[in-house]
């Protein structure tokens, strides 16, 4: 036991440094890929380019605070900007050819895009929520959703939020005004569906465990530490009740020596059905890490 608590420690302690390395990375951008868009819109009007100016700083400073500020609410403005940084790097290396700003600024902001969306930053973010003696893990996504309308939802942030105001810079009015229109509210609908997926957790709790999961179940569930026979691995055909929502990568069930009544969905439009069961499926980031976490904190694991 005193070894699992060890490892869940020494977990803690290396999941520490992603977040600074999400910081310093995020400082270099103006000086890297910051040169680089400043050389991309020198051929543009001034009101293009004052317009793109102070957007860029906007988002760099949002993305700056929210690196700088570990909580749930960070996480999804730091997942949106740090890919839109690349994305727009990637337009400016385009335009103003192979020049060592551009590669500098290429280089860095694809490894911030990248930290981003690691695991160990989400759990380290989705963690810093916490309360006493609680540890949140990030559950992970729908891994249909990876397939299309995560990365659909992102883009339609990033254009709902740039073209209105990029297109009445250039003076186009009509178009302008449209995007303007039609773009702010896409994107905070956008934004508001990214961020209820960072609101899927599985809980430690003192009393035992905690699935927080508005996509499978119609109110969070307490599985009780004393009930819990065993957390581990989920095999092919156990019979659990699958919660996971197709994710991607390895499962976790939970088994219980006593039933537990709950109501789950097939999915978050779904109407909730109520079942007593036994064993239920979840799929957790870092599901190492989690094991470890239970094994500390006296939960049976096999």
């Amino acid at each position: 036991m005193q070894h699992g608590c060890v490892r869940a420690r020494e977990d803690a302690v290396k999941d520490s440094w992603w977040p600074w390395l999400m910081r310093l990375l995020w400082i270099s951008l103006p000086f890297t890929a910051g040169q680089a868009m400043s050389s991309a819109l020198d051929t543009t009007s001034s009101a293009f380019q004052n317009t793109a100016g102070i957007g860029l700083w906007m988002c760099w400073s949002v993305g700056m605070t929210a690196a700088l500020i570990p909580h749930t609410l960070s996480l999804t403005p730091l997942r949106v900007l740090a890919p839109a940084s690349f994305a727009a790097t990637v337009w400016a290396a385009v335009d103003t050819g192979a020049t060592s700003w551009a590669v500098a600024g290429l280089s860095l902001s694809a490894l911030a895009a990248l930290v981003s969306l690691t695991p160990q930053i989400g759990a380290h973010y989705v963690d810093a929520s916490s309360y006493g003696d609680e540890r949140r893990v990030p559950l992970k996504p729908p891994g249909m959703l990876l397939l299309g309308p995560i990365p659909l939802a992102w883009l339609v942030v990033v254009v709902g939020l740039a073209a209105g105001p990029l297109l009445l810079a250039a003076k186009a009015w009509v178009a302008g005004v449209i995007a303007v229109a039609i773009g702010f509210p896409a994107a905070a609908f956008a934004v508001r569906s990214l961020h209820r997926l960072v609101r899927r957790w599985l809980v430690f709790v003192p009393a035992g465990i905690v699935i927080h999961d508005h996509m499978s179940l119609a109110d969070p569930v307490l599985f009780k530490r004393s009930a819990i026979t065993s957390f581990g691995p989920a095999l092919v055909g156990s019979g659990a009740r699958d919660l996971s929502q197709g994710a991607l990568g390895l499962a976790l069930e939970v088994s219980l020596r006593t039933t537990v009544q709950l109501a789950w969905k097939t999915n978050a439009l779904a109407e909730p059905t109520a079942e007593e069961l036994t064993a239920v499926i979840v799929s957790p980031s870092q599901p190492g890490s989690v094991l470890r976490e239970a094994t500390a904190r006296k939960i049976p694991v096999g």
